[in-house]
């Protein structure tokens, strides 16, 4: 496949997989509507896929599960789709972000269209910039040690059965649905931010982006560069969203890596630049690169279907009970 094709394929599976987060999403609301009108609305059922948006619960119920044995049936779509998003930065880089990632989609469309505004996107200095990178996996640490370390077994138990955690994704919701306040502050100053600053929410204070980015760091399948061949012209370097000096590096393994294939589609000298496994020696195809993340996670949910453990067990009934009027 041509380097040429492979960021139009990139943004095509990036935005299709926005667009289908924008259906579960508004499956989801017409869902919750049914309960919160007492029934007078059509029932539709409920989106399992949504709850890819509860990263937290997730981590929660992995937990449980290497506790008991068992996924829990409250929310097991959230395992699944947390172990494959690890899964896939084990193999394939830190691809979730900029393949699969809702905000990743959205953010890359900001900071382009920045740069068509200001003819440039702008790097805070170095001191700064590692200084608010430290915030995201500030915040990793602090999720990984109080769900994974400091809470007890029964208490992760009785978190995950509570009505609380029953519909934290309606949680969620609510509040995107009614956004106010500080939230409402933060999230525009993130999106005005990321017209000039590339990926600024994914870059300094996503935790899920800290926690794929240090296991990818473990994959195999890293952007390589050939010194006999490049012409040191600095494209790849300038073209990086993470900012990586790809140009002066031989392997990049940075765990910021995002796995775009941006330096790669952009390098002028053929065959200077190539994602390859471990030992050098083997090129992986762009088109295979790209199937493999699509088929992790439809994989993923058809395995989950299969085994009973996508759907959520909450019955009828208790959802009424917890949503009704």
């Amino acid at each position: 496949m041509s380097k040429r094709y492979v960021q139009p394929l990139r943004i095509a599976i990036q935005w299709a997989f926005l667009a289908f987060m924008l259906y579960l999403g508004l499956r989801f609301f017409l869902f919750v509507r049914h309960f919160r009108s007492g029934g007078a609305t059509p029932f539709v059922p409920r989106a399992d896929g949504i709850e890819g948006f509860l990263p937290i619960a997730g981590l929660l119920d992995v937990r449980d599960w290497l506790l008991s044995g068992t996924i829990n049936p409250v929310h097991p779509a959230s395992v699944v789709l947390l172990v494959t998003a690890v899964a896939v930065s084990l193999f394939l880089k830190r691809s979730f972000c900029s393949w699969v990632c809702p905000v990743g989609a959205l953010s890359e469309l900001l900071w382009k269209r920045g740069f068509v505004l200001f003819r440039r996107n702008v790097r805070p200095p170095r001191w700064l910039d590692v200084a608010l990178r430290g915030i995201k996996y500030g915040l990793l640490l602090f999720f990984l040690y109080s769900i994974l370390w400091r809470m007890p077994p029964e208490a992760v138990s009785g978190f995950i059965h509570s009505d609380y955690n029953k519909i934290a994704d309606v949680r969620l919701l609510d509040f995107f649905l009614h956004l106010s306040g500080v939230p409402l502050i933060v999230i525009l100053v993130l999106l005005v931010l990321s017209l000039p600053v590339r990926n600024p929410f994914c870059r300094y204070l996503c935790p899920y982006g800290a926690l794929l980015g240090l296991v990818s760091m473990l994959s195999p399948v890293k952007v390589t560069r050939e010194r006999a061949i490049c012409v040191s012209c600095g494209v790849c370097t300038q073209v990086c969203p993470a900012y990586i000096p790809v140009m002066t590096k031989k392997r990049v393994s940075s765990e910021e890596c995002i796995g775009c294939w941006r330096c790669v589609s952009h390098c002028r000298a053929e065959g200077a630049l190539e994602m390859k496994l471990a030992g050098r020696k083997i090129a992986v195809n762009a088109l295979v690169f790209a199937a493999l993340v699509v088929l992790f996670f439809v994989g993923a949910s058809l395995v989950g279907r299969a085994t009973g453990h996508w759907k959520s067990r909450i019955p009828y009934a208790e959802y009424m009970r917890l949503l009704g009027p």
